[in-house]
């Protein structure tokens, strides 16, 4: 098929340096992954290239230059999840993800969600008072749903947020730690008080943590509690047994939301013991109001290699039949 060219006008008002890249390195990374040719001139691109993949270029250019004209902050890894998303989920568009952003007043930027499934994850959590979060590390599994604990919190609809977390290795050790049970279980809800942090200013958080607005609590320590007017997150799930599960989902109260979130390819329990978080998929599968969101290396948002590390792992624990080999299992 021969080449077409096309050139079209970019949005005024947008940093053209900015958007380009240095050295044009942001055009650089939309030629390689559209297999195209693109030259600037002031605010004009022409792209040049098979005529299908040209309209895909300049839809995607489109998009993240418009949504640069509306304020929003356009870098590399924007620009990479925008490609993703564009040829993963053509039928979503980068103002659909931007539609469902979070006004909860980040010191960085405005939080939305940067895939499909993240946008459904989302969804789910505003639609349902319990919703399961699964699959590997950075996909946004936790930050999402911290992010909406801290939008509701805000507004309001919540008194409290409470974190729960495993504590796999401390379990009954925990009395031996120095400090009071925050500072006990503080090592293992490392995680979740980095999203916080990184949301609302570290005064205010301690602020809201001496007002009870958000509390810590251990999951070996939830038995007994009836947990109302809460937005709760029990991160880290795969660490949690089939009975600590059952315990922890039966604390829900009224006017309570619970976000799960957990990677079951990353379990820590002692052998012998089956992760609730596994069992619970079964359990729970066909009661309306508990939602199941499944990420994977797509939706990652770190490093633009931890995609790349994920899926290398992948295709060495799951060879040919899905399973790993005899000789790695017993390994």
């Amino acid at each position: 098929m021969d080449p077409i060219q096309k050139t079209f006008d970019l949005p005024e008002g947008i940093d053209h340096a900015s958007f380009f890249g240095e050295l044009n390195h942001h055009l650089r990374l939309f030629e390689q992954a559209f297999g195209i040719r693109l030259t600037a001139s002031g605010h004009r691109l022409t792209a040049t290239g098979e005529e299908s993949r040209v309209v895909q270029g300049e839809k995607v250019i489109g998009e993240l230059a418009s949504l640069m004209a509306s304020g929003y902050s356009i870098r590399e890894e924007e620009i990479r999840q925008a490609i993703n998303l564009t040829k993963t989920t053509p039928h979503i568009t980068l103002r659909d993800l931007v539609s469902e952003f979070l006004p909860i007043n980040s010191r960085k930027r405005v939080i939305f969600p940067k895939s499909a499934n993240q946008l459904h994850y989302i969804q789910a959590i505003k639609a349902h008072d319990i919703v399961f979060g699964i699959g590997p590390a950075g996909t946004g599994k936790t930050y999402l749903a911290m992010a909406m604990a801290v939008f509701y919190l805000l507004k309001h609809s919540f008194r409290r947020i409470i974190l729960v977390r495993p504590a796999v290795e401390a379990g009954e050790k925990l009395g031996f730690l120095p400090g009071d049970i925050a500072e006990k279980i503080n090592p293992y809800l490392r995680p979740l008080y980095d999203a916080l942090f990184d949301m609302i200013d570290v005064d205010k958080v301690n602020r809201m943590i001496d007002k009870r607005e958000i509390e810590i609590a251990p999951l070996a320590f939830m038995r007994g509690r009836t947990l109302n007017d809460s937005f709760v997150i029990l991160d880290e799930a795969q660490n949690a047994t089939i009975e600590q599960m059952k315990m922890f989902l039966t604390r829900i109260g009224f006017n309570s939301k619970a976000v799960i979130t957990g990677d079951v390819t990353q379990i820590d329990l002692p052998q012998g013991r089956t992760s609730g978080l596994i069992e619970v998929q079964n359990i729970l599968k066909n009661i309306s109001g508990i939602e199941f969101l499944y990420f994977n290396e797509v939706d990652v948002v770190r490093h633009r290699l931890v995609q790349e590390i994920i899926k290398a792992y992948e295709r060495y624990e799951n060879p040919e039949n899905g399973q790993r080999s005899t000789a790695d299992k017993s390994a």
